[in-house]
């Protein structure tokens, strides 16, 4: 009896599921560090965490994820990547968890307008598309000029434009280190650039903070592996939709645990930049499967 393949949509879901969690968790865990600890501190425990977990992996190598020659670059990101974590903790802390999720959607579409500049891309049509629902989405949620108007949103919108930046600088790193060195350097750099300004304020975590500790210390290296198991098994555009699912999940959260109100013009908002990338995604994924098709000797017949 020949057992059934399991479609690679479901083991895609899956590994996207677990992405919604590591992402969820990571954003519980900040807050709650946050009653405690300051956020330098919090970001030198995520990557003292995840440099314990991720160095087995890099010996098992031989340590050849150390090795790069282009470690003033990665340095650079890591400067820029390090910035972008501090204000999305900084957001989860003092923000409602669904507009800073909301918020951060955002980040592939400043990533696509970066890429034009640093990069050299073309500006498509698409991606002048969700450049405009994306500045129209963070109206809605922002509402500047209204008695709701919160600055702090600001703040994520400043980490989503730091996160964007640093996914250019490692499609350059890409072309010659591994997703593996990307994690290590990642890692090393950022840990000496949250400890030394965490000593001036280090509180001592008490044992409750332990299993935040750790949740926000396997929470990216997770979510990140997890999304890139996703996407290696499944199309961009059926992946991205179960990425949207993270907005009513810690909306969902947020009201539990936090008693935070369910905002509809966050959703609406989120919704809005959520369609401007998800276009842009699908018309670049078009127009690159046309450009790889193999040629049909027919449809050059006059």
């Amino acid at each position: 009896m020949k057992s059934t393949p399991v479609s690679p949509v479901l083991i895609a879901t899956l590994w996207m599921i677990g992405m919604l969690l590591s992402f969820s968790g990571m954003a519980v865990a900040a807050r709650q560090l946050s009653f405690n600890m300051g956020t330098f501190e919090i970001l030198t425990f995520r990557s003292a965490i995840g440099l314990v977990f991720l160095l087995p992996l890099v010996l098992r190598n031989g340590g050849s994820a150390m090795r790069t020659a282009k470690f003033k670059t990665h340095l650079s990101r890591n400067v820029i990547h390090f910035a972008a974590q501090y204000c999305w903790v900084l957001g989860v802390a003092i923000l409602p968890l669904a507009e800073v999720f909301a918020l951060e959607f955002t980040m592939p579409i400043w990533a696509a307008a970066l890429a034009v500049i640093i990069l050299g891309e073309r500006l498509t049509g698409a991606r002048i598309f969700a450049i405009v629902a994306g500045f129209v989405g963070v109206l809605l949620i922002v509402r500047p000029g209204l008695a709701v108007f919160n600055p702090a949103s600001f703040i994520v919108l400043t980490a989503a434009f730091g996160f964007a930046t640093s996914v250019i600088w490692a499609k350059i790193l890409v072309r010659t280190d591994s997703a593996l060195t990307l994690i290590f350097y990642m890692t090393i750099i950022q840990l000496p650039m949250g400890l030394v300004p965490a000593l001036f304020t280090w509180v001592p975590p008490v044992w409750a903070d332990l299993p935040w500790l750790v949740i926000i210390g396997l929470g990216g290296l997770s979510g990140h592996y997890t999304l890139a198991r996703a996407l290696k098994i499944a199309d961009a555009t059926i992946v991205l939709p179960i990425d949207f699912l993270r907005l009513p999940l810690i909306a969902f959260v947020g009201f539990s645990l936090y008693g935070e109100a369910l905002d509809l013009w966050v959703f609406l908002g989120a919704a809005i930049i959520f369609g401007g990338g998800y276009t842009m995604v699908w018309q670049e994924n078009r127009r690159t499967r046309a450009r790889s098709a193999p040629c049909n000797p027919q449809d050059s017949i006059g």
